[in-house]
């Protein structure tokens, strides 16, 4: 048995099957959107193979198609941004907090509810005053009625309350996280360092954060990565409306594969955003790579 357990065999066909199911639920669906962007195919009849014909398209002839990457980074950077609150809620939470877990437990309930019903809970916030809006109704009440807006319809602020919404579903995700992360983090060096005049901001700048970046690396990832998909919150809140303003590459690519009918284009655009989550994946890792080194 001994010998088993350490046999490179043993451990293979234990591994296989399931990377065998991997390989053909991720990469086979992966190759084929890369072959099918190389079509001219409206995803049901017979397809015509373009080459490069839809990639020339998508960088230099679309018109929607850059500010939707344009879009698609801010929503990641966005997202990225809440992940130092989450963790700064996590730390008082920690510190100050007797028994925190029912406070977390509340703080991460957004992000079990259901996408349609928050998207549909945010577009009646977000209704004007006269459709019973409650921010607005609460802007005229404080005495702000000049900051009232037509929220979801106007493209110079629909973003931006897309991106709020994201941020107050995801938040309690990012502070559990982080949480777990400062929960394992032993007591004793937390007491060895108020022995030598550490506590406060100054334990958590030597202690907390620099045991904790292996966690919050994982939030960036997931964070970074989870809003280059952006798709299911948008759909249900504007359909990426008005005119476009909302659109990001995810939604590009579900009006040009099955609004539009045009099957080898959206997989083109597909195309595109799997390279996007590989290169961000790997940036990130480069970087938090060298401030673990830094920090060890």
């Amino acid at each position: 048995m001994n010998v088993l357990r350490v046999s490179k065999w043993t451990i293979a066909a234990f591994v296989l099957p399931c990377l065998l199911l991997y390989f053909c639920l991720v990469f086979v669906p992966i190759l084929v959107s890369f072959y099918s962007g190389l079509l001219d195919w409206n995803g049901i009849g017979e397809s015509k193979f373009v080459g490069l014909a839809n990639f020339q398209k998508l960088l230099f002839e679309d018109a929607v198609f850059w500010p939707s990457v344009k879009r698609t980074l801010m929503f990641a950077v966005f997202s990225m941004a809440e992940i130092p609150v989450a963790l700064f809620v996590a730390i008082l939470l920690s510190r100050f907090v007797k028994k925190p877990n029912f406070l977390v437990s509340s703080y991460f309930l957004p992000v079990i509810l259901s996408v349609v019903i928050i998207g549909q809970l945010w577009k009646t916030i977000y209704n004007p005053a006269s459709m019973g809006g409650m921010l607005n109704q609460v802007l005229e009440t404080i005495g702000l009625g000049d900051w009232t807006r037509a929220w979801l319809t106007d493209p110079n602020v629909a973003m931006y309350a897309l991106y709020f919404v994201a941020l107050w579903q995801y938040l309690g995700y990012h502070t559990l996280i982080q949480f777990t992360g400062i929960q394992n983090i032993p007591s004793d060096i937390y007491e060895a360092a108020r022995i030598d005049g550490a506590e406060g901001l100054k334990a958590d700048w030597h202690i907390t954060l620099p045991m904790n970046i292996p966690i919050f690396k994982i939030s960036i990832v997931l964070s970074f990565i989870g809003s280059l998909q952006a798709f299911d919150m948008i759909m249900v809140m504007t359909g990426g409306g008005p005119a476009h303003a909302t659109d990001v590459i995810s939604t590009h690519m579900y009006n040009m594969s099955f609004l539009s009918m045009k099957y080898g284009y959206g997989s083109a655009i597909a195309a595109f955003l799997v390279v996007l989550c590989l290169a961000a994946t790997l940036l990130v890792n480069l970087v938090f790579n060298r401030l673990e080194r830094k920090f060890t």
